[in-house]
């Protein structure tokens, strides 16, 4: 049966049709749909994990049970999974296992962009590629027997447009893989520096068996066209080129990026008369053919920043642009903001009053950096803010104390904010902590974690107490507010920053777009009331808009949570809105 499918679903049909009996993950755009999916599946289990080193580290261990698994994780969250991915190199498998990474090329949901091939390198474990949904599915259910074949960890490389793009795959059946019988072996498995050693030499053999291996792989694959021009490239690169050139060119389509052939490489170079390589972000497939002497453009023509398209390439090759129809006028611009109704404005409203340097963390509540809140200072990563603040007041002393505070939300402290609190409380620091918690994983789609008390499935699970947590981790100032109260915001900020003491506040509310949460009526503005001073405006609310001089709220996007009520001197701001 044929389906379309993105790239995503793509893969988790592939790990599903190869045999896969867990998954466990730590959600990340462009990444999360592939857990999603494979959650559907009630025969295998699926689970969201606190951080993408526990999830890779609980598919190590299904994989030592003798199981067929997989972890899903953005670039970044590679980041957090590279200390157990280093070693896995060395262990190797005894199910087969595949991490699965998204690429984010022009950041469009993430903090930077970097290669993931580099780790691929660097812990010289085997990398698959697709260009499409259908190499998605093909690629990810042949990993497993990758995987096994050459006893390692295969990384499957996916990108945003790979994963978000729709294209039509053959279904399969699903493999039926017995999980294998589990014997101690511990000089393959107890990676203490003898057992190390030794292990060292077969992870070289073993990249020397996989680039053999590469030279007639089914991944890389030969495309001859004319033959002024030949391009090497990967991934959605490919559909460009094919796109732009047709087959009037040669292409080498690279589906394992490492490692890399060499006979291969240089037998098509050979076939050509001038040899461009066409690859996104790092110049990766180029360096390997100058390491072989093979003369090519690469990175001197095309960008090492962004994502590449068909009018990119053909500006590089100087090819006129198709005939297209532009719209008549330029669209405003339209940056992303918190939703009406979203609990962190309250809370971004009295820091941004009050002038408090915030450190800030990766989730929805970044978007408290935007005008006209703009009450975020610095964003680093996962976990970072409660580190950072940290130093931050080490470095700037006690008046930097009264007026400075870390912000992160629930998911975000349960991945990697726990540790810094720690720090905090251990090497006493006079720092505050603003946990945000709206009781869902926000930023990537709503998948739930620890703290919500519902698993993947949405079935009842363990619930974190993180009141009850910040005490147990050193913290004796712990208190929750609510967002929507700015009288209660104000006062725990003030009272927090001035205690001589470590303290967390929590703000609950969860977040206005679940499904579970009842909205009131929408507000309205009485316009004779209205004396054009704009102050709720300075809340940033996308439901409050200014015209002819005087607030106007949209009744299509208001929720009712009347933040804005208490803003108004002129009582200008009344229930009695549409009800939705």
């Amino acid at each position: 049966m044929k389906k379309l499918m993105i790239g995503n679903e793509a893969v988790a049909r592939g790990l599903y049709e190869g045999g896969i009996g867990l998954v466990s993950s730590y959600p990340g755009t462009p990444s999360t749909e592939i857990t999603e999916f494979l959650a559907t599946y009630s025969d295998i289990h699926s689970e969201w994990a606190p951080n993408e080193k526990v999830a890779a580290e609980v598919a190590f261990g299904a994989s030592l049970g003798g199981m067929r698994t997989a972890c899903a994780m953005k670039h970044v969250g590679l980041n957090v999974a590279a200390d157990p991915l280093f070693t896995l190199s060395y262990t190797g498998v005894t199910g087969g296992m595949v991490i699965c990474v998204a690429d984010d090329p022009a950041m469009h949901s993430s903090q930077n962009e970097q290669d993931s091939r580099h780790y691929a390198i660097a812990a010289k474990v085997p990398m698959l590629e697709p260009a499409d949904s259908a190499e998605a599915l093909a690629f990810s259910r042949d990993a497993f027997a990758l995987s096994e074949q050459f006893d390692t960890p295969v990384l499957l490389r996916m990108c945003t447009r790979v994963a978000h793009s729709q294209s039509v795959v053959e279904l399969g059946e699903r493999v039926s893989v017995e999980t294998k019988p589990y014997v101690k072996n511990g000089a393959k498995y107890i990676m203490m520096p003898g057992n190390a050693k030794k292990r060292h030499p077969v992870v070289e053999e073993r990249t020397k068996a996989l680039a053999a291996y590469a030279e007639n792989c089914p991944y890389n694959r030969v495309e001859m066209g004319g033959t002024k021009i030949g391009i090497i490239t990967s991934g959605t690169c490919y559909q460009y080129v094919k796109e732009v050139f047709g087959d009037s060119v040669s292409v080498l389509k690279i589906g394992m990026p490492y490692p890399l052939p060499e006979k291969l490489f240089r037998d098509f170079a050979a076939k050509v008369e001038k040899l461009y390589v066409i690859e996104e972000l790092d110049g990766i497939i180029e360096a390997h053919c100058q390491s072989l002497g093979i003369d090519v453009v690469g990175k001197e023509l095309f960008s090492p920043i962004g994502e590449y398209s068909q009018g990119s390439i053909r500006a590089a090759f100087g090819l006129e642009e198709p005939k297209s129809t532009a719209l008549d006028e330029v669209l405003p611009m339209r940056p992303p903001m918190m939703c009406a109704g979203c609990p962190h404005r309250g809370i971004y409203y009295t820091l941004a009053k009050n002038k408090v340097t915030v450190i800030g963390d990766i989730g929805c509540y970044t978007l408290g950096a935007q005008p006209p809140l703009s009450a975020v200072d610095s964003t680093l990563c996962m976990g970072a803010s409660v580190s950072g603040v940290h130093g931050f007041n080490l470095a700037r002393g006690k008046d930097a104390e009264k007026k400075t505070v870390a912000v992160i939300g629930d998911s975000t402290f349960m991945h990697s904010g726990m540790t810094g609190l720690v720090n905090i409380a251990y090497n006493s620091s006079n720092s505050t902590v603003i946990i945000l918690d709206n009781s869902i994983t926000g930023m990537t789609g709503h998948q739930q974690n620890p703290t919500t008390g519902y698993n993947i499935k949405g079935d009842p699970a363990a619930k974190v107490d993180l009141e009850a947590l910040c005490r147990a981790l050193g913290i004796h100032r712990v208190r929750v507010v609510d967002p929507y109260d700015l009288a209660a915001c104000d006062a725990a900020i003030k009272e927090e920053l001035a205690a001589e003491e470590p303290s967390v506040i929590i703000s609950r509310r969860p977040c206005v777009l679940l499904k579970s949460v009842k909205t009131a009526p929408a507000l309205r503005v009485n316009e004779d009331k209205c004396k054009k001073c704009k102050r709720c405006a300075t809340l940033g609310c996308p439901a409050i808009s200014i015209k002819g001089g005087k607030a106007s709220i949209d009744a299509t996007l208001c929720v009712g949570c009347e933040v804005c009520v208490g803003l108004c001197k002129f009582d200008a701001i009344e229930k009695g809105g549409c009800a939705k």
